[in-house]
């Protein structure tokens, strides 16, 4: 009896219930049997091995009716199908096989490297603006033009203010 390619399907949920195949990656093995189904013809869709064979014929085929793909998503899908392929012949025509099975298992990386932790110098590129309130007179005046602020330090000499007001005057435009 021929293995019909319908099989690869419930061989993927074998595994999965396996633990042979993570969750993500066995959606992704079925999403890849989903695509080159489309382009199976009877024969193909009747054995596994044909399809195994024919695998380079169906791939142009399917590159020309999925002309709206990048050609590195269609290849992932390719290598998806071969790797089913290839694990259930291996594993899925005896299915006593499978506990024979090691499944790869991926570490998981941490969001943060310790190194990435560490502190780089700090690099000053201009004088802190924190002034606390207690210490300043904070005047805003709003005019036609725009808003003007002045800080004045709430211990200010008549000299300093004097030196103030006199920059202010030179300022005014006479029209």
């Amino acid at each position: 009896m021929q293995d019909k390619f319908t099989d690869l399907y419930d061989f993927i949920d074998f595994a999965k219930a396996n633990k042979k195949y993570a969750d993500s990656t066995a959606d992704n093995l079925k999403s890849a049997l989903k695509i080159f189904e489309k382009e199976l013809n009877e024969e193909e869709l009747k054995s596994i091995d044909m399809v195994g064979k024919s695998i380079g014929e169906i791939f142009r085929s399917l590159v020309i009716a999925n002309k709206d793909k990048s050609i590195v998503s269609l290849n992932t899908y390719k290598a998806r199908l071969t790797k089913v392929i290839k694990d259930y012949k291996r594993y899925g025509a005896e299915p006593s096989k499978i506990q024979h099975w090691v499944a790869k298992t991926r570490k998981s990386t941490p969001l943060l490297i310790k190194k990435d932790k560490v502190d780089k110098n700090k690099i000053v590129l201009s004088k802190s603006i924190y002034a606390p309130v207690e210490k300043h007179h904070k005047i805003t005046l709003s005019f036609d033009y725009g808003n003007v602020e002045i800080l004045i330090p709430k211990n200010i000499n008549v000299k300093d203010a004097k030196i103030i007001k006199n920059i202010i005057d030179s300022l005014i435009i006479d029209n």
